[in-house]
């Protein structure tokens, strides 16, 4: 008999992991949203499940629960599971999908006797169907056989399982908003430059994700440092300067974001990152403070 699965929580990520391991074979129990309507319309993504508005005793009758929840929701939604079900949760394995929390946010559900853990897909997930999640990294931490559940499910989708050792979860968040959240900010950031200098919105997409993309493929083929290129790597500082006094003409987030990342390069790319952070300084820090200067104070509560 195949396993079932219920689902708390079917979002974005809850209801795509929820249809590719109905695709596997798993039986799907409770699909629960906050409303009815979202709720059948995960179902129907999903291809399976019994919508409901908030978690039942229904879910007890699965033998494995993913809390897909938001984030700030989690430790409630466990605190919540455990008063439905008290004694009967032991035996149960419940999984939730946050890259920020560890299991410990499950700890209401490991008390009342359930196997907790956490799995995380470093995927990104739209509104555009459900991404094929071959091949896809997942982050996994938690009591033993709940990973070895959460091993199971990502090898029927055809991910990949790494178990977090690190102590502060978090920071394999972190690592995935630089690659995903901040990479998007920074090319639409080049992209709003471009268009200032008199590219078309497609012209400067189509421009900076090709440069973007030889930029990752020369980084898996030859690694970071032989994939570097621009002024700092040629010791050309007035060149990095001209960058940040054409970016003193626009929003100061851009002159910071510059500044912050040109300081991240030399200290993660460099051969000798102490003596180019001093070189760079004596650049940046003069440049700084003019910029601080130049910001409008806020006036004081008194004033």
């Amino acid at each position: 008999m195949s396993e079932t699965l219920s689902i708390i929580g079917a979002g974005r990520v809850g209801k795509s992991l929820a249809r590719r391991l109905r695709e596997s074979g798993w039986h799907i129990g409770v699909v629960s949203t906050r409303s009815i309507p979202t709720a059948r319309s995960a179902v129907r993504v999903i291809g399976a499940g019994h919508p409901t508005d908030r978690p039942t005793r229904q879910v007890l009758a699965s033998d494995v629960v993913l809390i897909a929840a938001p984030d700030r929701a989690i430790e409630a939604v466990a605190a919540e599971l455990a008063h439905l079900g008290g004694a009967e949760w032991r035996g149960k394995v419940v999984l939730h999908t946050s890259g920020a929390l560890d299991s410990s946010a499950l700890e209401a559900l490991a008390d009342a006797g359930a196997t907790t853990g956490s799995i995380h897909p470093m995927q990104t997930f739209s509104s555009q169907g459900v991404p094929n999640l071959a091949g896809r990294m997942f982050g996994i931490d938690g009591r033993p056989a709940a990973m070895k559940v959460a091993r199971k499910m990502i090898r029927q989708m055809g991910g990949v399982a790494v178990r977090l050792s690190g102590t502060n979860k978090a920071a394999y968040h972190a690592a995935g908003s630089f690659a995903c959240a901040h990479v998007l900010a920074l090319l639409e950031t080049s992209t709003r430059l471009l268009m200032a200098q008199g590219f078309k919105r497609r012209q400067a997409t189509r421009a900076l994700v090709a440069l973007a993309r030889q930029t990752l493929d020369n980084l898996e083929r030859v690694g970071p440092r032989a994939s570097w290129t621009g002024p700092l790597t040629r010791g050309d500082f007035p060149t990095v300067q001209r960058h940040v006094d054409a970016l003193s003409e626009y929003p100061p987030e851009y002159a910071e974001a510059y500044r912050a990342l040109s300081r991240l390069t030399a200290a993660v790319l460099s051969d000798d990152p102490r003596a180019l952070l001093q070189k760079l300084d004596g650049i940046l820090a003069p440049l700084q403070a003019v910029a601080e200067k130049k910001k409008p104070r806020t006036k004081s509560a008194a004033g």
